[in-house]
């Protein structure tokens, strides 16, 4: 059974707070009713029966350290009796230590990492554990096999520089084809930043960068995957910037997609 996870941390955002906020608004899609339990194959995806909710990650400050160690340990721990884990929440600065204790479990783990940008600075504001660097942190340690990364519609030259001293494989929005599909190794861990998609169906984010993916294509990418899954997080949610729930929905659904493609 798959563990689902909150993660409401965003002290490592840029610009604005607001994705601390993000699962108690995406279960809320599942409580209430107006979507039913099904991914788009027909399977059920429900609480008990295709996941277990583990509840959020309780921190006891901001400060970025304690954070990630906290973050990774909590992961390390779901991890140990051998089942997948599925995180909601947080600014994408989590997912450095999130894919760190999946590391541990996963020998050679590749990455397909869905967003607007790059998250490959050095470091951003001072802060090495900000939301913009945790790519690089990852890539320098050496800790991921490979990178993928899709979407991507708002590199700077220092980014440039990263993907290039690193080799990460790069689809930018502007010449986006779903070729990279095939060349995706497994075991593999995807990172689901909800501004991989144009504002017009992802409203909610922080960072608003039009000229995105649509739903459509999206949930295509999730669905045409044909490597085993490990593990996955949807991050950037920001519930403060939303309307009418139409982001936390988007969340909800890709939340369902992703869990079945991991169950395979």
């Amino acid at each position: 059974m798959i563990k689902l996870l909150g993660v409401p941390f965003d002290a490592n955002s840029s610009f604005l707070r607001g994705p601390a906020l993000a699962p108690q608004h995406i279960r809320l899609m599942d409580r209430e009713g107006s979507a039913n339990r099904f991914s788009e194959d027909g399977s059920l995806v429900a609480e008990n029966e295709t996941y277990q909710d583990m509840g959020d990650i309780h921190f006891e400050d901001t400060n970025p350290e304690r954070a990630f160690n906290a973050i990774k340990s909590t992961i390390a721990n779901l991890l140990k009796d051998g089942t997948k884990v599925l995180s909601i929440g947080g600014d994408h600065s989590v997912s450095y230590p999130i894919i760190s204790a999946f590391t541990g479990r996963y020998e050679g783990l590749n990455v397909l990492h869905l967003d607007a940008h790059g998250d490959l600075y050095p470091s951003f504001d001072d802060n090495p554990y900000s939301h913009a660097s945790p790519f690089a942190r990852l890539l320098e340690e050496g800790k991921i096999n490979s990178l993928t990364q899709v979407g991507l519609r708002s590199l700077t030259e220092v980014q440039r520089a990263q993907i290039r001293k690193y080799g990460t494989q790069l689809v930018e929005m502007k010449d986006f084809k779903e070729d990279f599909l095939k060349d995706l190794q497994g075991p593999l861990y995807i990172s689901l930043d909800l501004d991989v998609l144009d504002p017009a169906y992802a409203p909610g984010v922080s960072h608003h960068e039009p000229g995105g993916m649509t739903s459509r294509q999206l949930l295509k990418i999730v669905q045409s995957i044909h490597v085993e899954v490990g593990g996955a997080d949807i991050v950037e949610y920001n519930p403060v910037r939303d309307i009418n729930n139409m982001t936390a929905m988007v969340g909800y659904k890709m939340m369902k997609e992703l869990m079945v493609k991991m169950a395979q």
